[in-house]
């Protein structure tokens, strides 16, 4: 989400993503207000980069960008400066952080343990990319058994038509794989339970 990070060291503009900062921020705070759960994820690799799948690490490009050096340490590499959360969204203490090899959040982590053990079934989602790690996360989801409602303007693409097309594709056919909301509606209904008027 930041400069030169990950994604700007595969040559995207990583300002597309900054817009769902604010967003994911009221979510996030809405759901702190209201005794929610809040899991954080971040996709990294184990420094020895014995996770790391031979077609991962040269993607379509030929060249390794995972693992090697950058600005903020080694790319997407766990514990390197460029693998922490962004500021603005910082965990708070106690929350728990799921670190994935993968796109996906089921994906060699302990999240289904996580959620088994705390009785969760709905999942509030939030996070970049839509298509990629959010909706990979989704459909994983959905195969468990989980609700999922995707809060559209706490997500954000690289592709504005492939943040849009994986958007629909969730609600497709009565939601085949969950609900989408935005962060107005979303946390207002938080509010609701709370008992306080939302201000929005």
């Amino acid at each position: 989400m930041e400069p030169n990070g990950f994604g700007h060291s595969l040559g995207n503009d990583v300002s597309k993503l900054q817009k769902a900062i604010a967003p994911c921020k009221k979510v996030l705070e809405g759901a702190r207000d209201a005794g929610i759960l809040v899991i954080h994820t971040r996709e990294g690799h184990r420094p020895d980069l014995t996770d790391l799948h031979p077609h991962k690490a040269v993607r379509g490009n030929k060249k390794q960008v995972i693992g090697a050096p950058g600005p903020k340490g080694r790319v997407l590499i766990r514990g390197e400066p460029g693998h922490d959360i962004v500021s603005a969204l910082y965990p708070n203490e106690g929350e728990p952080i799921v670190d994935k090899p993968g796109k996906g959040s089921f994906y060699g982590t302990d999240l289904e343990v996580i959620l088994a053990a705390q009785g969760i079934r709905t999942l509030l989602v939030c996070g970049v990319t839509t298509e990629v790690c959010v909706h990979t996360t989704v459909r994983e989801a959905n195969d468990r058994g989980y609700h999922c409602i995707v809060v559209k303007d706490a997500c954000a693409s690289f592709f504005e038509d492939f943040h849009d097309a994986a958007l629909r594709m969730i609600v497709a056919q009565g939601g085949i794989f969950g609900s989408v909301t935005d962060s107005d509606k979303l946390t207002a209904a938080l509010q609701q339970t709370l008992g306080v008027s939302p201000t929005l």
